[in-house]
């Protein structure tokens, strides 16, 4: 039996976070005050992730998720689902463009490894009201455990093990995600931002790491998480450089990580946020050797609710053709609405006429 093949990233694409809704907010604001119980919570957010991908499918987009509505991290809530990861309180937040984050974060307390994880069972739900759409899945990749796991020397002898166990974790993840009907899975990471700037790779010097050896480090995460993936799903990562409450973290372009990036990644298709001058221009593309690999260009701001000049946009379409052919080029807004349950400065109205800002230009341009 020949298996079908989904046609992802598509040309018109998101990243996959969404404005919480305010009965949302106010349900888990209750469940944390011990108003409703975790059954009620949780069929509140079944109703909303509904109606999320009811208007998902609405503005016509062909890939759904869930919208992140059932997570308050777009990471540390995966993270701390693995065995031997807990989620902690911190003493600080992390610190964003003039705004610090609570201050939450993860401990690693035991051994990693993946087993019955409880976000298999969000993948389910929403492939069971998906349809005929595709259901886009998103994970955090292996690299922000690596980055920001706390305890891991208490734990493990070597950072080799440590690397090695969460390797196998995140191949046991992709399979059970497999096994659970998912096609089309991304890994979310803001890791290697830390390498495209001057700042930071100091920082990381000054920590006593050498940058070389953790872009390695986080390649060979990234290929031996997925080494294993069937030839029928999808698997693409985000790099971001932060998303919270419309600002960041980091800033810089590609250039610095280009090489083992674009011509060292194994993954299907990378999001690329390219919505403003700190992410640089599009001359690290010419690193791309595979014509089987989709770049995603994030040319749509997701950060502010004005509507870019769609002329404009096309125009960079163009630009960034000059290093990848327009049938590997797609379009996507440059970050998710909401990477954690705060969510950007927009309103719910201006998110959607952002993406279909997002359809409307790649209609235009792959016509």
């Amino acid at each position: 039996m020949t298996k079908t093949l989904i046609k992802a990233p598509f040309k018109a694409d998101h990243v996959g976070s969404f404005l919480r809704p305010e009965r949302l907010k106010r349900a888990r604001l209750q469940k944390q005050n011990g108003e409703i119980s975790a059954e009620q919570l949780r069929l509140i957010e079944n109703e909303e992730i509904i109606r999320l991908v009811k208007k998902q499918k609405e503005v016509g987009l062909q890939a759904v998720t869930d919208g992140e509505l059932r997570r308050a991290w777009w990471h540390f809530d995966f993270l701390s689902g693995l065995e031997g990861v807990e989620f902690i309180e911190t003493e600080k937040g992390l610190q964003f463009n003039g705004v610090e984050t609570r201050a939450h974060g993860v401990k690693v307390t035991g051994k990693i490894d993946f087993d019955n994880h409880p976000m298999l069972e969000d993948y389910k739900f929403l492939h069971s009201i998906a349809g005929d759409h595709v259901a886009k899945f998103t994970i955090p990749s292996p690299n922000m455990l690596i980055a920001r796991g706390q305890g891991i020397g208490e734990v493990y002898d070597s950072h080799e093990e440590f690397v090695g166990d969460l390797i196998h974790a995140y191949q046991k993840a992709v399979q059970a995600f497999y096994n659970a009907g998912c096609r089309y899975l991304q890994l979310d990471d803001t890791s290697w931002a830390s390498l495209f700037s001057e700042q930071g790779r100091d920082k990381l010097k000054k920590d006593g790491h050498d940058p070389e050896t953790i872009a390695q480090t986080y390649a060979r995460a990234i290929n031996e998480s997925i080494v294993n993936k069937p030839e029928d799903m999808v698997i693409t990562m985000h790099i971001c450089r932060g998303n919270f409450q419309s600002t960041y973290t980091s800033s810089g372009g590609y250039d610095a990580a280009s090489e083992i990036i674009f011509g060292g990644l194994q993954v299907d298709g990378l999001f690329l946020e390219f919505d403003d001058e700190r992410s640089g221009g599009f001359e690290p593309l010419r690193h791309v050797k595979r014509d089987d690999i989709q770049i995603v260009l994030g040319l749509i701001t997701s950060k502010f609710g004005k509507l870019e000049d769609p002329e404009k946009i096309k125009a960079r379409i163009k630009e960034a053709n000059q290093y990848v052919s327009l049938d590997q080029l797609c379009l996507s807004p440059q970050c998710g609405f909401a990477s954690t349950e705060e969510g950007n400065r927009l309103t719910d109205e201006q998110q959607w006429d952002k993406v279909r800002h997002v359809i409307r230009i790649a209609n235009d341009v792959w016509q």
